[in-house]
């Protein structure tokens, strides 16, 4: 007697395959990131200095963020072309702060090196007129007096530096009289001023 027949056993099912291991996206938000900080630190003035390095940082690494999701290798595309934007914007934020603070320096330090020549000069009809004159520049500060015999009366002075002008002050003396005074920066004049009677004053400063 022969032995039944079974049916073959089943064939076994084949296991199921890991699920893809999800892209990664770190340097696009890297990138977002340090562009953001970056573009906040661009505006303040000084401490902007800081933004550079950010800004560049984050314009690298969100455009490796941004080439990785072109290879299907990252999934944050959006986020790598907005941190690539803010970058661009921080460094010319930082350029223009660069070039603006390098025109100021040099308007300085031309102004600080430049030389002018003020005129001081009394006219009037006092006969006994004294004067007294200042200049500054250069950190220094220099006053003079005088006491003419007669009108008119001038002088020129030369002086440099960031803080530059001076003042002049004429007082009529017990016999009175017309004084009047007037500074000339350069050739341009800057103040003038009248004064009459006894033990009068006027005054040219402010320039």
């Amino acid at each position: 007697m022969s032995a039944p027949d079974f049916p073959p056993p089943p064939a076994p099912h084949p296991a199921p395959a890991a699920p893809p291991a999800p892209p990664k996206n770190g340097l696009g938000t890297a990138g977002f990131v340090l562009g953001l900080v970056g573009l906040i630190f661009a505006f303040l003035p000084i401490i902007g200095i800081i933004a550079w390095p950010l800004v560049i940082l984050g314009i690298i690494f969100s455009a490796l963020g941004f080439v990785r999701t072109r290879s299907g290798k990252a999934t944050n595309k959006g986020l790598s072309i907005a941190g690539l934007v803010l970058s661009v914007i921080g460094l010319v934020i930082c350029i223009v702060w660069t070039v603006t603070a390098a025109k100021v320096v040099n308007e300085v330090n031309n102004e600080a090196n430049r030389s002018v020549t003020v005129h001081y000069e009394v006219t009037g009809t006092a006969k006994d007129a004294s004067i007294t004159y200042t200049t500054f520049g250069d950190g220094s500060t220099a006053t003079n007096q005088e006491h003419p015999q007669s009108l008119p009366w001038s002088k020129d002075i030369t002086t440099k530096g960031l803080f530059k002008g001076g003042s002049l002050l004429v007082t009529t003396g017990a016999e009175g009289g017309e004084v009047t005074c007037k500074v000339t920066v350069d050739g341009k004049e800057t103040k003038t001023s009248k004064a009459a009677g006894n033990f009068a004053t006027a005054t040219c400063d402010g320039f």
